[in-house]
């Protein structure tokens, strides 16, 4: 039996590779530059690394989960695919006019202006049809109108047609004809239909969604059969999942026909990795905080679970689909620091990525980064990057820092990195305060887990300035969204819109809805050879009270029989979760059902790190000498640096002191103290500052 699974999550500046043994529980990693030109160069080399440290062939691998950003950097740049359009006639105009809103920065920035519609006005076509808002057809599909708009996508060469009809979800019967007559008409071009993507109300989401699915498409089928078919040059017949960005995985060969689910696709497995060890170490409040080398992305855990939404979004492009709600904000190890007009130093949201890279690299970078105030402060080892296999260069560093920063504000470089650091800590504290506290989260009941490369340096100045309880430093924390990736399940997500008065809710209408749901996830997670001992069922729905214009997501236990007791039970917790999310309810009023939800999952063999034998290991045991490190508190301290692999369950550390492993450093700062777990965690904790 195969029992290994890898990981690989390709970021902006790093391509993570992680493998996991799921019967002992071991696990190797390897860190190796991302190649932007050809992303399935990094990918296939940080493969053929994990599998020499693991002395393993890649026959004795179960299944690749790959994560990316493709999707969502083909948006930024507007590098998707060149799509048609095919609306009710009178509806062309659904993507200019949005919601009749600019966007937030307009109100300070009369030049702002929210991002062009996807597709091009003369690629958006009006068909003749009409189906009404009890989904009865009003008037039939007048064929010549799509045949017209066809000929249109043919003469302009499109690469994807997107059909969103007026009230499409309550009855495709239009849309699918459509997909019928394209296929016949243009075979070889993909066709995304609204009713299949997002069948759900609100027209703009609903079409700006579908038109995402269509642009990002054949973008990532491109990629994902050129890495296919390189794998299998390579390798023969190897098994790739794709991780989506509500948490779950699908296979890569229906990729490109649910392309809008992959954007943040990466960054969701932080989240996923953030729950397995809020669940090991039975911290069941948890903030994922993820520092790469260009972003600092943030992950709510409330009971275990990654908290989610379907409001997501990226450029002022809103995506209706279930995903892992993050926050992403641009704070990483390779974020340029910068002096402005008026003399004020920033940090970010410009990033120096792998290309140049920061400075300290040498790749031919020269603006300072945050990774050149860590190196210029002591805190990254020049000679231990990376392992070793990225040396650094500190006199690039101080070059850096002093001509951009220091001489143009008058201050120190030793001044000028600390005050980098202190403005990206604040940076990364605003961030996951504002996420928190408007979802009506206390900071002080979270622990705080540090993932990617640069996190652990700064995770507990951050925590301090919240008062939160913790943070936890997990093994591999440099690789650790690639872990969230391994440890991830197979999920599918379906949805109805089901707009009714809680008082006009017909009980075995309700249930019926949910049953039919049930039966197409069922047939769909056949097609991923799920055994039905492994699959798991949830429900859900999007509730508002009445008069709102948006609505909660409400867990709901799936039940056999509804009667009008369950149907008021579920509308009385409705009251609590508003209670909680916005400090206030209106239990007299009447709740509005807006959508239900069915989310089914594919439960993989469950993984655990291995358990380590508690052995004390004094602070000073298996150093690595000590080395200056600059503190603002207290300036520059001869600071003790261990090696995370000799450290041992039990072992306990006093800050100062650094703890240095191959793909991340963590630092341990005066008036702090951690231990290490029986997983191999270290839990830093510390004194609270009296005035945060």
């Amino acid at each position: 039996m195969k029992t290994l699974r890898i990981g690989i999550d390709v970021g902006g500046t790093f391509t993570d590779v992680v493998m996991v043994d799921e019967l002992t529980g071991r696990f190797h990693y390897t860190k190796t530059p991302t190649t932007h030109k050809d992303l399935t160069l990094g990918v296939l080399k940080g493969l053929e690394e994990i599998l020499s440290i693991g002395s393993v062939a890649m026959e004795d691998v179960d299944y690749i989960i790959h994560g990316t950003t493709i999707g969502t950097n083909a948006i930024i740049e507007g590098t998707g695919a060149k799509v048609g359009l095919i609306t009710t006639a009178g509806f062309e105009d659904v993507l200019e006019i949005r919601r009749v809103a600019r966007p937030k920065e307009a109100a300070f920035d009369f030049g702002s202006d929210n991002p062009l519609p996807l597709v091009p006005r003369f690629l958006r076509k009006g068909v003749i049809e009409r189906v009404n808002s009890k989904g009865e057809i009003y008037t039939p599909l007048d064929e010549d109108s799509v045949l017209f708009a066809i000929r249109v996508f043919k003469n302009n060469k499109v690469d994807a047609i997107v059909v969103s009809l007026l009230f499409a979800f309550l009855n495709p019967f239009h849309e699918k004809r459509i997909l019928e007559i394209c296929k016949n008409e243009l075979p070889d071009i993909p066709v995304s239909l609204s009713s299949e993507i997002c069948p759900e109300f609100r027209e703009y989401e609903r079409t700006c969604t579908t038109v995402m699915n269509g642009y990002l498409g054949p973008v990532i089928k491109k990629y994902m059969d050129k890495l296919i078919d390189r794998l299998e040059q390579k390798y023969g017949n190897v098994t790739l999942h794709i991780m989506q960005s509500s948490g779950g995985t699908m296979s890569a060969h229906v990729a490109g026909d649910h392309a809008a689910h992959l954007i943040n696709s990466g960054p969701a497995g932080g989240a996923i990795a953030t729950a397995f060890i809020s669940t090991l170490t039975g911290n069941e409040m948890a903030i994922g905080a993820d520092m790469g080398g260009t972003t600092f992305d943030i992950s709510i855990i409330d009971k275990h679970l990654p908290k989610t939404t379907t409001w997501g979004g990226v450029s002022n492009y809103p995506i209706k689909l279930p995903m892992v709600d993050l926050k992403t904000i641009g704070a990483g190890g390779g974020s340029i620091a910068w002096v402005d007009v008026a003399g004020a130093l920033n940090v970010g949201p410009q990033s120096a990525g792998s290309s140049p890279g920061p400075a300290c690299y040498g790749w031919g970078g020269v603006l300072p980064t945050v990774s050149d105030a860590n190196l210029i402060l002591g805190r990254l080892n020049p000679e231990y990057f990376l392992g070793g296999k990225l040396p650094l260069f500190a006199q690039n560093a101080e070059e850096s820092i002093k001509k951009y920063i220091a001489d143009k504000i008058n201050i120190s470089v030793e001044e000028a990195a600390a005050g980098i650091l202190r403005i990206v800590n604040a940076n990364m504290a605003k961030g996951i305060s504002k996420n928190c506290v408007e979802r009506g989260y206390d900071l002080r009941e979270f622990s705080l887990v540090a993932m990617g490369g640069a996190a652990a340096l700064h995770a507990v100045d951050i925590a301090r300035d919240l008062s939160m309880a913790r943070v936890i430093v997990p093994p591999m924390s440099g690789n650790f969204s690639a872990v969230g990736f391994v440890v991830a399940d197979i999920q599918h997500d379906f949805v109805r819109t089901f707009i009714r008065k809680d008082y006009q809710v017909i009980p075995h209408e309700f249930l019926n809805t949910f049953l039919a749901m049930e039966k197409e996830a069922l047939l769909e997670i056949k097609k991923d050879d799920v055994a039905e001992q492994d699959i798991e069922l949830t429900w859900s729905a999007d509730l508002r009270y009445e008069g709102q214009s948006w609505e909660l997501n409400a867990p709901i236990e799936p039940i056999k029989v509804v009667d009008a007791d369950d149907i008021k039970k579920i509308a009385l917790d409705f009251h609590g979760l508003h209670q909680q999310v916005y400090s206030y309810s209106e239990p007299q009023e009447v709740v509005e059902f807006v959508n239900l939800r069915v989310r089914i999952k594919g439960k993989n063999r469950p993984v655990s790190f291995a358990l380590e034998k508690a052995e004390l290991t004094l602070m000073d045991k298996d150093g690595k000498g000590k080395r200056d490190v600059y503190f603002e508190s207290i300036g520059w301290e001869k600071t003790p640096v261990l090696d995370r692999k000799y450290l041992s369950t039990g072992s306990k550390i006093t800050g100062p002191c650094m703890i240095e492993e191959t793909i991340s450093t963590t630092l341990v700062p005066p008036d702090a103290f951690g231990i290490v777990d029986a997983f191999g965690n270290i839990i830093i904790e510390f004194e609270h500052d009296p005035h945060s």
